[in-house]
């Protein structure tokens, strides 16, 4: 598999000086995903946890119902391609679109298919599972950021984690924001693992394909350093999913759904 990041020489300028030195770069890589022998989609990724991300993607996507859906799933490292069989698909998926390209920056080129079948795989959160407190969510957008090494290095890449009151159970990282999540989304099904009580901490925008993507995995609850669209606002509270931006320097704003903020 290809390497997460390299590096390359650069000229830094900075004030009065100029240097050359050696910068670390990310890498893409480029991943084709053959459903039932047919091409069917292509995504460029960083090139780790590639099966995760292909089934976090089928299952958001709606194409696959769970991960038992699926009969075999293999990588064909050298030629970038997933080959994914199942005989358990949608039957309107091909109605949608022959073959989508999914471009790094974060689903720009995503067709109207996604929004076809957001209405049958975006889970309304109904109860209120889970609480936190302002200290709560600085500390988990602490952890997170902490950890994220590659970021650290690069510059270059967006990162995501499933967390609890406790803090991260499980995170990613990647070059494009849907990414990290699906890598989350389908490790958590290959592994059984409950959403009840979980939350996602994200350092990306909170745009509306992001929101559906958190209600899609059923998280009642998003905590991001970064700022929300107005659509995914909307969106929010139509799924009563509690949102909350702009975590930085011990200050938060919470926009959407505000009860599972507790002040004690």
């Amino acid at each position: 598999m290809k390497e997460i990041e390299t590096t390359r020489e650069i000229i830094r300028i900075s004030h009065d000086s100029v240097e050359r030195k050696e910068d670390t770069i990310v890498t893409e890589y480029a991943v084709t995903v053959k459903l039932n022998g047919q091409e069917f989609v292509t995504m460029v990724c960083s090139p780790e946890y590639i099966e995760d991300m292909v089934i976090g993607y089928l299952a958001s996507e709606g194409i696959i119902k769970s991960y038992n859906d699926i009969k075999d799933i293999w990588m064909q490292e050298k030629d970038g391609f997933v080959h994914v069989t199942t005989d358990k698909t949608n039957p309107y998926y091909q109605n949608f679109q022959n073959k989508r390209y999914i471009t790094s920056c974060c689903g720009m080129s995503r067709q109207g298919f996604v929004f076809v079948n957001d209405a049958l795989t975006a889970k309304k959160m109904k109860e209120i599972k889970i609480t936190l407190t302002p200290n709560e969510c600085f500390s988990l957008m602490n952890e997170l950021q902490e950890s994220a090494t590659v970021f650290k290095q690069t510059g270059g890449v967006h990162s995501a984690a499933l967390c609890d009151k406790n803090g991260i159970i499980l995170s990613r990282m990647d070059i494009g924001r849907h990414n990290a999540l699906d890598k989350i989304y389908g490790y958590s099904l290959k592994n059984g693992i409950s959403m009840d009580g979980k939350i996602i901490v994200f350092t990306g925008r909170i745009s509306s394909e992001i929101l559906l993507k958190v209600a899609k995995i059923g998280c009642e609850m998003i905590l991001s350093k970064s700022a929300p669209t107005e659509f995914a606002l909307q969106s929010a509270e139509e799924l009563g999913i509690t949102t909350v931006g702009f975590i930085r320097n011990e200050a938060m704003n919470i926009y959407t759904c505000p009860d599972r903020i507790i002040f004690s």
